[in-house]
């Protein structure tokens, strides 16, 4: 039965999810191409994202210790890494802002 599902069954999960990747980022260009102002928004919010790379990025250090080199980590993976890192710490604290926001907007309303 392992080998059934490892030989079979987890191929067919890859395709169907690389299927639904492609289908998810194409349609909705596709879909644009016939309105162009629609893609406005969505480069506002990859420009965003860009600009939070950014800044994770240039906070985040380079150190690269011991544990690291054992999984191929460089001074530049390493930096990438904390980038991300850093660019999701901002978007969970500007989520958690925005969720005790609204909640309190509730109240008084």
């Amino acid at each position: 039965m392992e080998e059934f599902i490892s030989s079979y069954l987890l191929p067919s999960a890859y395709v169907l999810v690389v299927l639904a990747a492609a289908g998810s980022i194409l349609m909705p260009l596709i879909k644009s191409i016939g309105n162009p102002k629609s893609l406005v928004g969505s480069l506002i919010g990859l420009g965003f994202l860009l600009v939070l790379f950014l800044i994770g990025y240039s906070l985040a250090g380079d150190e690269v210790t011991p544990k690291y080199m054992e999984f191929n980590v460089d001074s530049s993976l390493s930096k990438i890494i904390g980038g991300v890192l850093t660019m999701f710490y901002i978007l969970l604290g500007v989520s958690l802002v925005g969720i005790v926001y609204t909640e309190v907007s509730k109240i008084f309303k």
